[in-house]
Parts: C-alpha cells; structure tokens; sequence
C-alpha cells in the first residue's frame, strides 16, 4: 500500500515487478536528510544498479600460488531515467542541480524494497540528460546516485 508519497509500506513475498521499488530524495540537500524533505520522483522508467568492490589480491607463499583476495571498499550507482515532469517536487529538484557542482549535488537517497527493507544512501547526483530529444518525444531526465561515504540498509522487518 503506498504512502502519500507513493511509497510501498506493505511488504511483499514472492516474485514481484520492478514498479515495487520506489525511491525518494532529500530535495533540500546536503547532511541530516529529515522525512519530511524525502520526495518521490515522479515518472521515472527504469534502473539499474552497479556496486563496484575493491579488490585486494596477494600471493603469500602459503597458498602454493593460489591468490589470497579481500574485499576492502565498495561504492553503489544507482542509475536512473525517465521523463521531465514539472511541478513534481521531486524531479524538479533533479532538474534544479543539472548545472550545479560541488557540494550542492550532495543529499540522500532511499531506496525502498518490496521487502520492506530500505537503504538509506548520502550520494551525490550527476544529472546525465536534460530535456532533449526529437519534436514529438517527452522530454527526459535521467540521472546517477552515487554513494557518498557508508549507507545504511535496513533488512525488512
């Protein structure tokens, strides 16, 4: 059942379709992301998910050859795109850092699952299209979440 920002809060089980994730973003930015400044982003399409590991290899004379390895950072992208939707408080704040740099690129996103659980993410936002197309296309916005330092994922309850 959606909340009134159109988020999932009734966990699901089984197979589910992609529209039961939902997202919202801190639309004032920066540190100390509150409930009340997460918005939903309205008519966002698709994304997709890239967690990039860092990789420590070493080969002690111990293992005879074989390569000792240890997982030693991580960072998440979450790419995101879908179309231009004025008006909507979410997807203006996207819009609205297209140009901008620096710390003002910098909130917090939350992913929630269909699960019930959520990861909660500081990140920072490059917008990668703006509004262009052909004559008849809807205008896009499309987007990257890159985390910003450890998020937080809450396992459903």
């Amino acid at each position: 059942m959606p909340d009134e920002n159109n988020v999932t809060t009734t966990p699901v089980s089984g197979v589910y379709p992609c529209y039961e994730n939902q997202f919202s973003i801190d639309i004032i930015g920066g540190d100390g992301s509150t409930a009340s400044n997460l918005k939903t982003i309205a008519d966002m399409e698709t994304f997709s998910v890239t967690i990039d590991g860092n990789v420590e290899e070493w080969n002690p004379f111990n293992t005879e050859g074989w390569t000792r390895r240890l997982v030693t950072g991580k960072a998440i992208t979450i790419s995101v795109s879908g179309k231009r939707n004025v008006g909507d408080a979410g997807n203006d704040y996207i819009e609205s850092i297209a140009t901008k740099t620096g710390s003002e690129c910098s909130t917090t996103f939350v992913w929630n699952f269909p699960s019930g659980a959520t990861l909660t993410m500081p990140c920072v936002v490059n917008v990668t299209e703006w509004g262009a197309g052909d004559s008849r296309n809807v205008a896009p916005l499309a987007f990257d979440v890159m985390s910003d330092g450890k998020p937080t994922f809450t396992p459903a309850t």
